[in-house]
């Protein structure tokens, strides 16, 4: 019962999350470009929620931005994947209890999301490559994501963790002499 609500949880705040990048965060912008917080999202549900579920909720936040705000079905989907993975292993290598850490990991992931879908579509789309401009779309990007892991860190951390009681098993470590 408690894995339940806890995804129907999930669930209602992808919606949120949906609501307000593309309502609210539409109105503030830095130099045109909106924060990714389906990256976000997907990154937190990876850390503290593990891949077995994160990777499942990957999937599903990548299949309806593709459809509702893609130009091409897969390319998201394929990159909020991989974060999903990578935040699974970046939870058993560093910890999730500094603010700064989890700052530095989504400013990895997203500078990873956004040059693995600069190249799918330079590949699918044949885009002209124009580097400058995605420079400082992806500086923006990184800072605007940054600031917001800041501010949104003790919602994060107090989900997180209620996430991780739900959805990991507990480790006992037992010693044999």
């Amino acid at each position: 019962m408690r894995k339940a609500i806890t995804i129907l949880i999930l669930i209602i705040s992808f919606f949120v999350t949906y609501l307000l990048q593309v309502n609210f965060f539409s109105w503030f912008t830095i130099a045109g470009i909106k924060p990714n917080l389906f990256l976000i999202l997907t990154l937190f549900v990876g850390l503290f929620a593990g891949k077995k579920v994160g990777i499942p909720f990957a999937i599903s936040i990548g299949l309806f931005c593709d459809i509702l705000i893609g130009k091409k079905i897969g390319i998201n989907t394929i990159m909020l994947t991989v974060i999903a993975f990578l935040a699974d292993n970046l939870d058993k290598n560093f910890s999730k209890e500094s603010k700064i850490t989890i700052m530095l990991m989504v400013m990895g992931s997203t500078c990873i999301l956004e040059i693995g879908t600069y190249i799918m579509q330079i590949i699918e789309l044949s885009i002209v490559v124009e580097f400058l401009p995605f420079i400082k779309t992806l500086l923006v990007e990184v800072f605007y994501n940054a600031i917001l892991t800041i501010i949104l860190y003790p919602i994060m951390q107090k989900f997180g963790h209620y996430l991780e009681d739900t959805f990991k098993q507990p480790q006992i470590l037992t010693t044999y002499f």
